[in-house]
């Protein structure tokens, strides 16, 4: 009797961890890597899709929209994630990619709340970021020298940040850092300092968000471009997406995202935008 238990025991023991590596080997895993500004919404609808579809594993990650389209394009992961077209990067194939636009976010000058400024001119901000002004008093703030905090090279935020306020020129020599988070952190603590970020994490008071020739950087201003400092999010995979992908993709542009989780996050859903921006930052009206 003791040595049926016994094999009956054994038995038990070896089969559930058979059982365990096969629930592991049919995890659907998606690894999705690239833009820190898309990464707010892309955790948490994958952390919302997996409640609903607990076979699924998705991996989100940042480290920027280069890197995401150097990763993608080179089949590390089934997504990258990118702030900036995939055809304005040097290196990338573009035509390797097929793109999703999935949400349109915006992007807003912050700096340390004691400056004295709460609204610059376009002219003001690119003259700051090309080293031509450095202390505050010079455009109506406190006696305080300005210290720059950039994104890192390769950063999509950056990029559009660039091609939209500096047109072509050198912006100052200045530390770089390559998340939205460290960079908020940094300004909410550092006096003199100024930098920018996306939308989603514009959520602090310790931050002093800063206007540009009167208009206010919110949510309202941005479909008709009376806002221009945004880009969209996208979503590339390499070719046609495997199955698994293309669920969670699709899930993404899906009613429930795109209506509730885009806005309760800080983003646009692309169905409210009046204006449409190609790679080269031309801006037309959607519909004409």
């Amino acid at each position: 009797m003791r040595k049926n238990n016994l094999v009956k025991l054994l038995a038990v023991i070896v089969v559930v961890p058979l059982f365990l590596v096969g629930c592991s080997k049919n995890q659907e895993k998606i690894t999705i890597v690239g833009s820190s500004a898309l990464q707010p919404l892309i955790e948490q609808a994958g952390n919302d899709y997996h409640l609903a579809h607990m076979s699924s594993n998705i991996v989100v990650q940042g480290g920027g929209s280069g890197t995401g389209l150097s990763q993608v394009q080179a089949g590390a992961v089934e997504v990258g994630t990118s702030d900036v077209f995939a055809a304005t990067q040097k290196g990338i194939d573009a035509a390797e990619l097929k793109d999703y636009p999935v949400a349109v976010v915006g992007i807003v000058p912050i700096a340390n709340k004691g400056v004295g400024v709460k609204d610059l001119s376009t002219q003001q901000l690119a003259a700051i970021f090309t080293g031509k002004v450095k202390n505050w008093r010079q455009v109506g703030g406190k006696n305080l020298p300005i210290i720059v905090i950039n994104r890192s090279r390769g950063s999509g935020t950056r990029t559009t940040f660039e091609d939209l306020i500096l047109s072509g020129k050198e912006a100052v020599n200045s530390q770089e850092q390559d998340s939205n988070g460290t960079v908020k952190k940094i300004v909410s603590t550092t006096p003199g300092t100024i930098s920018y970020i996306s939308f989603p994490y514009a959520n602090d008071q310790n931050i002093q968000k800063l206007s540009l020739n009167g208009v206010r950087p919110d949510n309202q201003n941005i479909p008709a471009n009376k806002w221009p400092l945004w880009s969209y999010e996208h979503m590339y995979t390499k070719g046609k997406p495997n199955k698994a992908t293309a669920a969670f993709i699709k899930y993404v542009l899906g009613k429930k995202v795109q209506q509730d989780l885009v806005p309760k996050i800080g983003y646009l859903s692309i169905h409210e935008m009046k204006v449409a921006r190609d790679s080269q930052n031309n801006i037309t009206q959607i519909g004409k």
